[in-house]
């Protein structure tokens, strides 16, 4: 009787342990995907951002209309929103300072291309801004890696 009950209390104990693994495996995945998304969006939404950039710079030096111009404005506008939007969420779902750092400072470095005097500088502050945003992504790759031999992540 008393090996019955131990073999039943070990039973539940192994059974509890491998649940609790396959429950942490499952909220780490999740995490995992919602950080590949949240990543994904945010460096697809800093290349709309630097492409309305650029498009409202040539726009200004080409002196179109003011009501071209306008709208240009407006879309560079919304453009700069999704990409504070998508920042955010990388700021939720982050626990790492690396990538979060490398998403403001080229989004910051995006604000700067409407903001080039001269073609010369147009052309730094663009080399710039992309060299970031891969720097964004590079930095958020450890946090999106699948986990080696299939054990389950605890860090992000």
């Amino acid at each position: 009787m008393f090996g019955t009950l131990l073999g039943s209390a070990l039973t539940y104990v192994f059974q509890r342990r491998t649940a609790d693994r396959a429950q942490q495996f499952t909220r780490n995945e999740r995490l995992r995907q919602e950080r590949i998304e949240a990543y994904c969006a945010f460096a697809g939404a800093l290349a709309n951002y630097r492409r309305g950039q650029m498009d409202l710079w040539f726009a200004r030096r080409d002196r179109l209309p003011e009501s071209e111009l306008r709208d240009l404005r407006r879309e560079e506008q919304a453009l700069r929103a999704a990409a504070l939007e998508a920042m955010f969420r990388v700021e939720l779902l982050t626990e790492e300072p690396g990538p979060v750092e490398a998403g403001r400072q080229a989004l910051e470095s995006i604000d700067r291309i409407n903001r080039a005097g001269t073609r010369a500088e147009l052309d730094q502050e663009r080399t710039t801004s992309r060299t970031l945003l891969y720097a964004f992504v590079t930095s958020s790759k450890p946090h999106v890696a699948p986990p080696a031999g299939g054990a389950s992540v605890t860090r992000p």
